[in-house]
């Protein structure tokens, strides 16, 4: 007996799924079904390789990072690591104006269109949970973390800036509001960027 006649012997198994035309969307279902049971943080590329029977190496040749994947997942339609990115690098009294800039850049970017027809999506019936997972655990968390303090958890601040930037986005993409629809990224950073700012590190009263 060979040696890889061996080892299938001893798994009980034949083999890894390899790459052909259905492994991505068994990766893909894998992973909508691992992300909407336990979270981005409680998810692994392991656990969604096993249940898609493919080598995690495989997943992060399709997808790349576990964000890229979740956001696949989200259909959304830019990888955000670029724009997460920018934000990490931005100093703690400018998070507010850069994550209006960046946020808006992809807006107006090709991309625009794809993540507004996500956001009618959600607002239709899609699925709330995965993208309430999405923006909590992979993209308003590492704002979070970095303006949480031991009197503030930083949750009630990153969800009214998230408030403020998809009203934004509503007026803007969605119903078209003008001036707003046809403002410079100057104009909209100059004028919402203060405002996102004090929400993630100035006073919001009570909490």
């Amino acid at each position: 007996m060979n040696e890889g006649a061996s080892g299938a012997g001893r798994s009980g198994r034949t083999g890894r799924r390899p790459g052909k035309a259905d492994t991505k969307p068994a990766i893909l279902d894998a992973a909508r079904a691992r992300f909407a049971a336990g979270g981005f943080d409680k998810t692994s590329i392991r656990a969604i390789a096993a249940d898609a029977d493919v080598d995690p190496a495989l997943v992060h040749h399709y997808f790349g990072t576990k964000q890229q994947l979740f956001a696949a997942v989200v259909n959304f339609p830019v990888d955000p690591d670029p724009t997460l990115a920018a934000v990490d690098a931005a100093p703690l009294d400018e998070l507010g104006q850069t994550i209006v800039r960046a946020v808006v850049t992809v807006w107006d970017s090709p991309a625009g269109p794809g993540v507004v027809a996500m956001v009618r999506s959600i607002f239709a019936g899609g699925d709330q949970n995965l993208a309430r997972s999405f923006l909590l655990q992979v993209v308003l968390e590492r704002v979070r973390a970095r303006i949480a303090t031991a009197d503030d958890d930083g949750r009630a601040r990153v969800s009214l800036a998230a408030a403020q930037m998809m009203g934004v986005l509503t007026a803007r993409k969605i119903i078209a509001l003008e001036p707003l629809a046809s403002m410079p990224i100057d104009a909209v950073v100059a004028a919402v960027g203060p405002s996102v700012q004090r929400y993630l590190t100035g006073d919001i009263g009570a909490r």
